[in-house]
């Protein structure tokens, strides 16, 4: 549509600047990890989405947005408590824009005063891990138990609607602790720390076979 047409038409001028103005409000996107700081919790980020560039001919042209760097890595944390991941570079997030600038919450937390007016600025970016684009789709994921496991389904800790809890550690598994407490029988490959019996037993001082 050209400036002519633009001045006969008040709706489609009006309907023409709103869609420019919209153009320039970013909310979310998906985006791949450049760089990680995991000392402050904070990624650079690609966006995957490109954006349209008009030359001063009047042409327009598909380019990368800016690298958007120091975003801070949403984690699901809460009550002293934390889930972390090994995000690395090379992995898809989503990247959430801010309504308004966070450089002050960034640097000091609380309430205040945001050092900037800017509104749906791409330097407002918080970084949440996990989307995946159809190439990199988890695959065998349980339809009916919890898991925390990694990608390829091999190791995983899972927790079923009956309150079992299952473990495959094809590696071992290892714990730290000065105590293990554990209520309830153990079994080790069909045998019961409880109920077992010892070959080989006799009096005096001998020691007794293996458990049974």
């Amino acid at each position: 549509m050209d400036r002519n047409q633009l001045l006969n038409d008040p709706e489609a001028a009006l309907r023409y600047g709103l869609d420019g103005k919209q153009a320039q409000i970013w909310t979310a996107m998906p985006g791949i990890v450049s760089a990680v700081d995991l000392s402050m919790n904070t990624v650079a980020v690609q966006p995957s989405i490109q954006g349209v560039q008009t030359n001063p001919n009047g042409s327009t042209q598909y380019v990368n947005l800016p690298l958007l760097v120091d975003c801070p890595i949403v984690f699901p944390s809460a009550g002293g408590f934390s889930l972390t991941l090994p995000i690395k570079a090379g992995d898809e997030v989503l990247v959430v824009i801010a309504s308004r600038c966070i450089d002050a919450w960034w640097q000091s937390g609380g309430i205040g005063v945001p050092m900037e007016l800017r509104m749906h600025d791409l330097s407002d970016g918080f970084v949440i891990p996990g989307p995946k684009s159809l190439p990199n789709v988890i695959g065998g994921i349980s339809s009916s138990n919890a898991q925390l496991r990694n990608d390829a389904g091999t190791v995983f800790l899972e927790i079923t609607p009956s309150g079992q809890i299952n473990a495959t550690a094809p590696a071992g598994m290892t714990f730290t602790t000065p105590t293990l407490v554990v209520t309830g029988d153990v079994i080790a490959t069909g045998i019961s720390l409880v109920t077992h019996i010892h070959s080989g037993v006799a009096t005096g001082p001998h020691d007794t076979g293996p458990p049974v």
